[in-house]
């Protein structure tokens, strides 16, 4: 029954946006730019309909809850590599986003393999919201740049560090969070009768 109920609707696009992002990186690797950049705006648009649908139809799934951010997560880490590899962002950017990440995910899975229900006990920030769309609007900006030859060096200057400011505090943030949750759960298998 829960197999059934993980193949909604709002799950196969998660996984369809993660094709998506093997096709986005394809096209981008063979300089194909303009088909790059349309497969990353639905990709972009796709993320927005699963969580849209997810609510609406009720079908909130834990398999959703664990594919959706990284499917996120897959598609930013690839794009801002992509760019990194060619010299268009800069690469210590690219790092402190791939470092961020892993470090977000890989304390996630310890502490779900520690015993915390994460999925209650965290929920997305606005400063990680802001974060997402800071760091999403940048690979838009120099996919749009490679695509139509606009000049967008400027607005990609001061979008490169404002996502690299938010990308750290918003880390920051999340450890705090995960320290937290991981010393509260300790004390709770210390004192088990407490509560």
């Amino acid at each position: 029954m829960t197999r059934q109920k993980n193949w909604n609707i709002p799950n196969l696009i998660t996984i369809f946006r993660i094709l998506l992002t093997l096709g986005f990186v394809f096209l981008y690797l063979d300089h194909n730019f303009l088909w790059a950049w349309i497969l990353f705006l639905v990709a972009g648009f796709s993320d927005a309909l699963d969580g849209f649908l997810a609510r609406i139809l009720n079908q909130r799934t834990s398999l959703g809850a664990m594919l959706d951010p990284l499917a996120d997560k897959f598609l930013i880490i690839t794009s801002f590599l992509c760019l990194a590899i060619q010299g268009l962002i800069p690469s210590w950017l690219a790092l402190l986003v791939v470092l961020r990440d892993t470090i977000i995910v890989g304390g996630l899975f310890f502490l779900k393999s520690y015993g915390v229900d994460v999925q209650k006990k965290i929920n997305p920030l606005i400063i990680s919201k802001l974060t997402t769309a800071l760091q999403l609007l940048l690979i838009f900006s120099v996919l749009s740049r490679l695509s139509f030859d606009l000049d967008f060096f400027e607005i990609e200057y001061v979008l490169e560090w404002a996502t690299a400011l938010f990308t750290f505090i918003s880390g920051v943030v999340y450890i705090k969070q995960g320290f937290a949750m991981f010393f509260a759960k300790k004390q709770e298998c210390k004192n088990p009768g407490s509560h």
